[in-house]
């Protein structure tokens, strides 16, 4: 469909918009963030070296124990962000640059910054 064509030119258009502006380094690396319909996926990369430094989702197994029946996509995106923020003091990284790729500062993605910042993350 053509129609469908658009839509992912104007996206990749979008990501790469707000990715020029956003370099992650190993103190300061790159929150990235993928959202599907159903799951929802953090990384932290390290640009300079080019290697994921740590990474989560909802379907990781410290998420997926705290998920109950019935809990909404923000809330479970809010436990993702708690998480990597765990994972990312283990690692020594108290700060990030936030990389929302091409989706709006909104629901589940809002959710999952508030989650980080909340977990000790600065961003």
């Amino acid at each position: 469909m053509i129609s469908d064509k658009v839509t992912e030119i104007r996206a990749q258009r979008r990501r790469l918009r707000v990715r020029k502006r956003l370099h992650g380094t190993a103190v300061k690396p790159r929150l990235v963030i993928f959202r599907s319909n159903k799951q929802i996926y953090v990384q932290l990369v390290d640009d300079d070296s080019g290697r994921v430094l740590g990474g989560n989702s909802s379907l990781s197994p410290q998420v997926k124990s705290q998920i109950k029946p019935g809990m909404k996509k923000v809330e479970i995106s809010k436990l993702v962000g708690q998480a990597l923020a765990l994972k990312a003091q283990s690692l020594g990284v108290t700060q990030a640059v936030f990389d929302r790729s091409f989706y709006l500062y909104h629901g589940r993605v809002k959710a999952l910054a508030e989650g980080a910042r909340e977990g000790g993350l600065k961003f």
